[in-house]
């Protein structure tokens, strides 16, 4: 499959601009930030589902495949892959939209697991509706 064809899989959960504030002096934007902004967007998608808080347990499998520059539009995609009594783990894409290259490229992806609490904090069993 030629990489033109290759189209983000799941849900657009988010969507947010690289500032300045978030780059290094050679405008390319912390691995952190990004980590975070998937984070997020993990988080979004998790407690809609779980209908609770929610706090993410792990992250696994990320990999940088290119470097997010300020300016860039990024959009982080989430897909729902289990569901487990407690937890939900979901695989997160981001893409970033180059504006300047009318250019849409896939920059990371890493698969993020995040438990359900109670009130009291402690996991909460999830419905399987």
């Amino acid at each position: 499959m030629s990489e033109d064809n290759i189209k983000p899989n799941g849900e657009l959960t988010l969507r947010t601009l690289a500032m300045p504030a978030d780059a290094n002096p050679a405008g390319d934007i912390f691995g952190g930030w990004v980590m975070a902004q998937m984070d997020l967007a993990a988080g979004i998608r998790a407690a809609e589902r779980a209908h609770a808080r929610v706090v993410t347990a792990a992250v696994k499998e990320m990999a940088f495949e290119l470097p997010v520059k300020i300016g860039d539009t990024l959009s982080i995609y989430t897909e729902i892959t289990r569901v487990g009594r407690t937890s939900i783990t979901l695989s997160v894409d981001v893409w970033a939209h180059r504006s300047r290259y009318a250019k849409l490229e896939k920059v990371t992806a890493g698969t993020f697991i995040m438990v359900a609490l109670d009130e009291d904090g402690k996991p909460k069993p999830i419905d399987n509706h």
